[in-house]
């Protein structure tokens, strides 16, 4: 017995060793039909025979310019973050497991296409062959990388859907008795510097060359998504922003046609109010006249504490609406959304491929794109716009806006909206398209869709200043270049100190007729900010008194917001204006004055003097300091209308401010005969401080000159600085 049992031991250990054998040489054969130039910039092209050629190289470059981003996104995409950043991230691994599991997502994987299932082992591949070949580098948790996890991760957006579930609601519901765990509250999201992006699409009647022109101005967490070029055999000639760890374009263009998506406030989820009764150890709930079964798992969550590993039992629950999210009233709350996970990432993949508006609208009628709204362009000349493409058809008779009674059967969906039905616009008279994160009723200023068309639910978004901006900026050239289309996407006008900076004035002059002493101290602060054009600028002073007085008047305003009223920026501002008295707006500016001075010497300090950025390091989360070498950026925070955003703060050993979100990868198209365009990132392409393309593009990001972006290989090899297989 002894002697078999030896004998079965070494046929496993060799049976596995001819395995790891066998998979190491597929790895290698698959890397010698990928060709990886990285330009002078660093920035990678990858060329392959296939498509899956060119995913496993995508995923190889990704992982040599920063495998921390690409692991990170995927311990958070599997919710597993509490196993890195300990009992703190639990309700965020909740939320993730109660949309997706991972073994959901790998039996999507096993019934997945052909077709897909070639594109995920290569990206399984990819990341698996970098760590094969690059032993020093040790992974935070993620060892191997699976076929499924794109699946977890398929939209491209920053969190996807799920991350507009609040987990404050999660915490509560899951962390009570059910869970026993304890949970903080989060920072409340009006507080927080918008994120978001900017496209404009320019029509041939107001091109110089007679040429569509599109602008992809992504508003992210600093380096969220990288700067890659992918080309196959099969028809992929992608070029453009993917976020780190996906093999898809996110962003960007091909020889026929570009997309810029934009965040949406269209309603695509909806809240169910469940009325729920314990029925021994089990739930039920009511369903027009019968009581349902409540679907419950008991899972173990797993967490750090200290150097050791802890679990925590939790039960998770369903209604045939969706995930349990929380509870109000004694009633438990679910949560319905889009759940298509292949269908998002088949769509999320085909679209790069598109050749054209017709193509590129049959990849919608997947409907899918629930995040996200859409700019586009084409080279027949055709600009378009969708505000979205899954909708949920619903009753005009309930209140959307707010949960529904999960009781009654008339509050269920009746299917999706049609891609034609959806708000959009081709080819507007305007001649021009923009889209802020704002309202799709001024997306072609008066050539724009009629909100009154539309069910309310479709398009619920609120005007912004940058929207408001956009319309005016875009109206005035009727001659656009790639050179120009740069100067509108970087005008510096901050529309809502347009309506700040009068009711500042007007409440000084009250105070001023009081007598009020404050006044007659603050004279020269307030000539400057009269005086202002309210454009920012790396050597204005009124914009750093201007924002240093917004900010502290939002915060003294902020006990004056109830629960349950808009936070948008639009009304955001309105609050400012309206719910502070003159004496709180005067003070105010004190306030801001007696700051900068203290920090900085003197309250006359040019933005730029604090407005900086600075790359140390290359970690997921940056730091920052004073006293090293930084540089002056004179856009803004979007919060007040800035088109190119810059939110900045400071850090806790700093006073001056560092952007940490806004504007990252920004490029301009024209599609013409052939497609020229330009392109700017944060920093450079490569997160590893010794590398030169750290930081080689720091100070042209700073002063908006863009590079020109190699698209054919001629260039590209005019241009290369290495060429190599991935090894």
């Amino acid at each position: 017995m002894r002697f078999l049992f030896f004998l079965l031991l070494g046929a496993t250990s060799l049976a596995a060793q001819s395995a790891q054998e066998a998979e190491i040489a597929r790895w290698k054969a698959q890397a010698q039909q990928v060709t990886i130039i990285r330009d002078q910039w660093g920035i990678p092209h990858i060329y392959g025979k296939t498509d899956a050629d060119a995913v496993f190289g995508v995923l190889y470059a990704q992982c040599e310019d920063d495998f921390f981003r690409v692991e990170h996104n995927y311990i958070e995409a599997i919710g597993r973050l509490a196993e890195i950043e300990g009992e703190s991230a639990l309700s965020h691994d909740i939320r993730a497991r109660l949309f997706l599991d991972t073994l959901e997502a790998a039996a999507i994987y096993q019934s997945s296409p052909a077709w897909m299932k070639k594109l995920l082992n290569a990206f399984a591949d990819g990341v698996n062959y970098y760590l094969y070949t690059h032993p020093e580098i040790k992974p935070k948790l993620l060892t191997r990388f699976q076929p499924w996890m794109p699946l977890t991760f398929s939209e491209g957006s920053i969190g996807g859907n799920i991350s507009a579930v609040p987990l404050n609601g999660i915490r509560a519901f899951y962390g009570q008795n059910r869970a026993g765990t304890s949970f903080l509250e989060e920072t409340p999201k009006w507080e927080e510097e918008p994120t978001g992006s900017n496209g404009f699409a320019i029509a041939p009647l107001k091109s110089a060359t007679g040429n569509a022109l599109l602008l992809i101005n992504p508003h992210t967490s600093f380096y969220f998504r990288s700067e890659v070029h992918m080309v196959s055999e099969e028809g992929l000639n992608a070029y453009g922003a993917v976020t780190w760890g996906q093999f898809f374009i996110y962003q960007g263009f091909n020889e026929h046609c570009g997309w810029m998506h934009t965040s949406s406030d269209a309603d695509v989820m909806d809240e169910y109010l469940e009325s729920v009764e314990q029925k021994g150890e089990s739930y039920v709930y009511s369903y027009g006249k019968d009581m349902r079964p409540m679907r419950a798992r008991r899972v173990m969550q797993t967490y750090k504490d200290g150097d050791a590993f802890k679990q925590k039992p939790v039960t998770l629950y369903w209604s045939h609406h969706g995930p349990i999210i929380g509870e109000r009233n004694g009633k438990w709350m679910a949560m319905k959304m889009m759940n298509q996970p292949l269908e998002a990432l088949s769509q999320s993949y085909l679209r790069t491929k598109a050749t054209g508006y017709k193509s590129y609208k049959k990849t919608m009628d997947i409907r899918t794109n629930s995040s996200n709204n859409t700019v586009f362009a084409d080279k027949q000349g055709n600009i378009a716009y969708w505000h979205g493409d899954f909708m949920p058809r619903r009753n005009p008779g309930f209140d959307w806006e707010n949960p529904v009674d999960g009781a009654n059967p008339g509050t269920e969906w009746k299917g999706l909206h049609k891609v034609k039905e959806i708000v959009q616009t081709k080819n507007p008279a305007s001649g021009w398209i923009q889209n802020c994160n704002s309202t799709p009723f001024t997306v072609a200023g008066s050539a724009s869709p009629q909100a009154s068309y539309y069910p309310a639910y479709m398009a619920p978004d609120a005007e912004n200043y940058r929207g408001v901006n956009a319309v005016q900026v875009l109206s005035r050239t009727n001659s656009y270049t790639l050179d120009n289309l740069i100067t509108a996407a970087y005008d510096p006008h901050l529309a809502a100190f347009d309506k700040l900076i009068p009711a500042l004035a007007s409440a000084y002059d009250e105070r001023a007729a009081q007598q009020d002493p404050l006044c007659s101290a603050l004279k020269d602060p307030m000539n400057q900010l009269r005086a202002w054009n309210r454009d920012w600028g790396v050597e204005s002073v009124p914009t750093t008194l201007a924002i240093f007085w917004a900010e502290k008047l939002m915060a003294a305003i902020r006990s004056k917001i109830q629960p349950g009223e808009p936070t948008t920026q639009w009304a955001l501002v309105e609050y400012m204006i309206g719910r502070s008295n003159a004496q709180e707006k005067v003070s105010m500016l004190q306030n801001a004055v007696a700051e900068l001075t203290r920090d900085f010497g003197t309250w006359k300090t040019p933005w730029g003097e604090i407005n900086r950025f600075q790359r140390l390091t290359g970690k997921v989360q940056e730091e920052y300091d004073d006293q090293k070498a930084s540089i002056p950026v004179g856009f803004t925070a979007s919060m007040w209308g800035s088109l190119p955003a810059f939110g900045a703060r400071a850090a806790p050993n700093t006073k001056k401010r560092y952007g940490y979100v806004g504007n990252s990868f920004v490029a301009v198209v024209e599609f013409g005969e052939k497609v020229k365009a330009k392109s700017i990132v944060t920093g450079g392409s490569s997160s590893n401080p010794s590398s030169p393309h750290f930081n080689d593009q720091s100070g042209k990001y700073a002063t908006h000159q863009f590079k020109d972006v190699l698209y054919y290989k001629e260039d590209v090899l005019r241009n290369a600085e290495r060429t190599y297989h991935p090894e």
